[in-house]
């Protein structure tokens, strides 16, 4: 039996309670709890009382599937109010002897030693390569000899006061979150191949409040971010259109929605009511589509612009993989290729057993990345066992932060 794992998925549209054991070449899931999202919009709190109760009625349901009872958890995060930014530590290496793990570390605190607002506070330290007496591009200088070694890192920040709503919420629910884990990377870590990370790839994780974006060159993460916008807002241009409910307008996008209006054919109608007492009308789906299309499209200019700011954009060779909830909509992928101009695939978690048959679906990518990373978390970690401080974990020492993501950075071989 391997070791049973917990993640708490915490979406504007649903909140998914995960239990499962990961194993070495699959996950086997035990324990799933989906309900509707509420109390939440576009990643940030808007409503404690409602987030609570969806968060402890999603637990309830995985406990009663998984006959466990859960008190801990690793907890997705994502949001405008989150920022990133990538630096450089040195140290000084004495004596005739190899780099220790305390040099890396006293390496990654100096590269994390950035001024930040009081009102901020870091949820991530991720070393990207490794120089010794200036030999770049090393993935482990552990017993390499120099007198100098230099760490380059990515730093995740995020406003103290939103994390800490969202702790409150996950806290109300009965459940202690044993770190919150940035949308991005455990989406990553459940759809990219290791030749995508090596190659140099972007991850596009369309959700129904916000697009997270992870950027990974040479094995592991070099940048991140979150777009304020996602499937929600394509679903309110609906109704603005259409003059129907959100619940009606979200119910035509899944079946009758398409991204793309040259794809549609112009004969193609469907029926819906709309508010007041008037008569059912009939729609056409190109129509449908060029609302759609054009909303689609804003996305994909604001993730284009977004990876050509990073600086990384001609680095993509594997191109994207898109996931998400909003990645199933007919027709996305290509006008993610027309807008960013490189390959695009769509990607769903792989690999799993269990109860299992729901979840192969890109809308579950963070869910399944979360008990991945979680226990290599608790499996790689070298600092002290036990709970973190505060939510962002800042207890952890930069040890188990290097140890946490280890899996980012491949072997040698």
């Amino acid at each position: 039996m391997g070791d049973l794992v917990v993640g708490i998925d915490i979406g504007t549209t649903k909140v998914c309670t995960l239990v499962g054991e990961v194993r070495p070449d699959d996950i086997s899931i035990v324990g799933v709890g989906i309900e509707p999202g509420r109390g939440l919009k576009k990643g940030a709190v808007s409503d404690i009382t409602a987030l609570t109760a969806a968060i402890g009625a999603s637990v309830h349901k995985a406990e009663k599937s998984s006959g466990y009872d859960i008190g801990r958890a690793f907890v997705s995060l994502a949001g405008s109010y989150m920022a990133s930014i990538n630096s450089r530590g040195t140290v000084g290496l004495t004596g005739n002897r190899g780099v220790r793990p305390e040099d890396m570390d006293k390496a990654i605190e100096s590269a994390r030693a950035i001024a930040i607002p009081h009102n901020r506070e870091v949820l991530h330290v991720i070393p990207r390569s490794y120089s010794v007496d200036g030999q770049p591009s090393i993935r482990s200088p552990l017993g390499m000899h120099g007198f100098r070694l230099d760490v380059e890192v990515h730093i995740i920040t995020v406003a103290t006061s939103s994390v800490a709503n969202l702790e409150q919420s996950v806290q109300g629910a009965g459940i202690f979150p044993d770190r919150f884990i940035l949308n991005p990377l455990a989406s990553g870590d459940a759809v990219l191949t290791e030749t995508e990370r090596e190659m140099g790839v972007a991850v596009i994780d369309i959700g129904g409040g916000t697009t997270d974006i992870g950027i990974f060159v040479e094995g592991t993460i070099w940048h991140s971010a979150v777009i304020p916008v996602g499937g929600n807002m394509i679903t309110n241009d609906i109704t603005h259109w259409m003059h129907v409910p959100f619940e009606v307008a979200e119910a035509v996008k899944v079946q009758h929605g398409y991204a793309r209006e040259k794809g549609v054919s112009e004969t193609e109608t469907f029926v819906v009511q709309p508010f007041g007492e008037g008569m059912p009308e009939e729609i056409r789906r190109i129509d449908l589509a060029m609302v759609i299309e054009a909303r689609v499209s804003e996305i994909f200019e604001l993730v284009q612009a977004e990876i050509k700011r990073s600086g990384f954009d001609e680095l993509l060779r594997a191109g994207v993989v898109l996931t998400g909830g909003c990645a199933q909509l007919p027709g996305i992928r290509d006008i993610a290729a027309e807008i960013l101009g490189c390959p695009v695939r769509i990607a769903k978690p792989e690999r799993l057993t269990g109860m299992a048959d729901a979840l192969r679906n890109p809308s579950f990518s963070t869910s399944v990345g979360l008990l991945r990373l979680g226990l290599l978390m608790d499996t790689l970690s070298t600092s002290t066992q036990g709970p973190a401080s505060n939510g962002a974990g800042a207890g952890k020492s930069i040890g188990g932060l290097l140890g946490f993501f280890k899996r980012l950075l491949p072997d040698d071989n």
